[in-house]
């Protein structure tokens, strides 16, 4: 009964992947999501000892506000899991389907707690998370504080505009010069990819994604800078915004070296400093996924994240 219920469910997803679209996987053809192996059965590997999963609970750390990667919704709907401190509510977004698949690996339960993004790190660093699966990227400053395991996604880095903006058909970060932008706050976004645009006048950092591109949609700031899920996201539900992605162009935002480009966009899970064995146990299961399968399940999010 379980492998018929599996069969229909994914039946179900892969036509609600087709109806959504999203991004090419950047080397293979688009896989769908019955081409996701399913998860290897890790239970009876000893995790107990592992620091935090003593109790067989993994305690996962979001914003519950980062569409696609993690949102709120009120219902338990294609498979949203309850927000442990916010009465009444779920988390549902590609980052509570990465949680889930590995706590089913090792049969652990999943607790997901919503937590505001500047809190994530020093949450993971006092014990009170076992874990940030929360679109983190790998930065150097980043893993310097925690253990990353991953990545879990490889994101390109994008700005939005409105159709009728003066900047809606850049071919380059030149050609957004003089305009005024805004990003997420805590993000190489608004650290380092804005200051690179000539003469751009960069207003406050905001707290959230949404704060963000309300900030857009308002018409406060003229683009922001963000990451492509993000953007697809934002784009699925408001067909008046423009995804500017000068990726592989010489007018794309720069980095010292490609390593440092990669640690920019490439997405990781954060433990505790020293917790390799946690760090080990998630990279197991996720090395199991291609860069296909995890654009597959990102398309799958786009597709059910609710209107804002």
């Amino acid at each position: 009964m379980r492998r018929i219920i599996a069969i229909l469910l994914a039946a179900m997803m892969l036509l609600a992947l087709a109806a959504c679209g999203g991004t090419d996987a950047p080397e293979n053809e688009k896989v769908s999501l019955d081409d996701i192996p399913a998860v290897e059965d890790l239970t009876g590997v000893d995790t107990s000892k592992i620091i935090g999963l003593e109790d067989g609970v993994l305690t996962v750390g979001m914003e519950c506000a980062y569409a696609p990667y993690n949102w709120t919704q009120m219902n338990d709907a294609n498979g949203a899991v309850p927000i442990a401190n916010v009465d009444g509510a779920y988390a549902n977004g590609y980052d509570v389907m990465i949680a889930k698949r590995i706590c089913e690996a090792y049969g652990w339960e999943l607790e997901i707690v919503s937590s505001a993004w500047e809190s994530l790190t020093p949450a993971v660093q006092s014990k009170t998370m076992d874990a940030n699966i929360a679109g983190q990227s790998m930065t150097a400053d980043r893993m310097a504080e925690v253990e990353m395991a991953g990545p879990y996604y490889y994101a390109t880095i994008v700005c939005v505009t409105t159709k009728d903006s003066d900047y809606a058909d850049a071919k380059s970060i030149a050609d957004l010069a003089g305009g005024k932008c805004t990003a997420q706050s805590g993000t190489i976004w608004y650290d380092s990819c804005l200051p690179q645009i000539p003469d751009a006048e960069l207003d406050a950092p905001a707290d959230t994604a949404p704060a963000m591109l309300m900030a857009l949609q308002t018409g406060t700031v003229d683009f922001v800078c963000t990451d492509m899920p993000t953007a697809m996201g934002a784009a699925a539900k408001d067909d008046n915004l423009v995804i500017l992605d000068f990726s592989g162009t010489d007018g794309d935002f720069q980095f010292a070296s490609e390593a440092e480009r990669a640690e920019n966009v490439n997405i990781g899970i954060s433990v505790l400093k020293g917790n390799t064995e946690l760090k080990d146990a998630m990279d197991k299961v996720l090395s199991a996924l291609t860069v296909d399968h995890f654009n597959a399940l990102m398309d799958y999010a786009i597709s059910i994240q609710p209107e804002v």
